[in-house]
């Protein structure tokens, strides 16, 4: 990059003893002193760094902001044992003064997040959930603070409620007895926090769609692909006679698993269903009926144990 992309000349002496600082993306001229261009975006390439002296070298941006940390990534923290190297005793307990400082002149929303966001990456590690769900239940976290929508209620039911809410949203299947059993919160409390959040933040989502369960049940239950596709054709079948309305998606899911798999002829029993599905067996056996008898699935069923025996 030049000046020649931006001037040619100095507007106010007309000079072309132009000189262009880097470091501070401007384009002074060095006749008048007129500073002729300003904030300019450099737009080369970014350099790689190989150790600490490249770095400091080279580096023209910082860490990009997140909402799990506390202050977005962008605030100074006084208090890291690196920085005590070197320091004789006076200025060491200085150090340690201004840290306290500035512990106790953090706000109360600070402290909470700096509790809230630690235990929301326990849990999320905990479920193995991507870092897009981890921002994102982070972010809606942040919010219910800053709304006051935490008073009353317990730190980890909201921090529980704000990652089942951002599973919902980027459709990653957890079952809320899986946010239950992760964070230690009763799943009714779960349950009620996340219904609560969702409408005092105007959060829309939609429901759950009983076909993101199939490859994590199916996985489990060390079924093959085949029988999954088939599951999942069970399923739209199902949705377009309007059978999974009003009713849990993981209990449709593990019913079209175990009809799938008894076509298929890999037998497995409803009670290892609904321990994967984390459903009674009633609600699987029920489920299982309504398949059979909407979508004409047991002919299908003795048609395929006539030819497995034929074979």
């Amino acid at each position: 990059m030049s000046t020649d992309t931006y001037v040619k000349k100095c507007p106010e002496c007309g000079g072309i003893n132009l000189f262009w600082n880097k470091d501070k993306g401007e384009i002074v001229c060095r006749d008048c002193g007129l500073v002729v261009e300003e904030k300019m975006v450099d737009f080369n390439q970014e350099w790689r760094e190989f150790d600490s002296t490249d770095a400091e070298k080279r580096r023209r941006t910082g860490a990009p902001m997140t909402y799990t940390q506390y202050d977005q990534g962008l605030g100074t923290e006084i208090g890291r044992k690196a920085d005590l190297y070197g320091l004789d005793s006076r200025d060491k307990s200085k150090f340690f003064r201004l840290r306290k400082w500035q512990y106790r002149i953090s706000t109360a929303i600070e402290r909470n997040l700096k509790l809230a966001l630690a235990e929301l990456k326990r849990v999320s590690s905990y479920l193995k959930l991507p870092k897009s769900v981890e921002e994102e239940s982070a972010r809606i976290y942040t919010l219910a603070v800053q709304r006051g929508l935490v008073r009353g209620r317990s730190m980890e039911s909201v921090v529980a409620g704000a990652l089942y809410a951002a599973c919902r949203r980027h459709e990653v299947p957890r079952t809320l007895d899986e946010i239950s059993e992760s964070s230690g919160i009763e799943k009714k409390e779960v349950g009620r926090t996340y219904r609560f959040i969702t409408r005092e933040l105007g959060i829309s989502i939609m429901p759950s769609n009983p076909a993101d369960y199939i490859p994590r049940f199916a996985s489990a239950l060390k079924l093959s692909p085949e029988t999954q596709s088939k599951s999942i054709e069970i399923i739209e079948a199902a949705q377009d006679k309007e059978l999974t309305s009003g009713r849990g998606p993981t209990g449709i899911a593990a019913a079209g698993l175990y009809v799938a798999a008894l076509i298929n002829g890999e037998k497995r029993t409803q009670r290892e269903v609904a321990d994967v599905a984390g459903v009674t067996e009633v609600t699987i056996r029920n489920r299982y009926k309504e398949l059979l008898d909407k979508l004409d699935l047991e002919k299908e069923i003795k048609k395929n144990k006539k030819k497995k025996k034929e074979d």
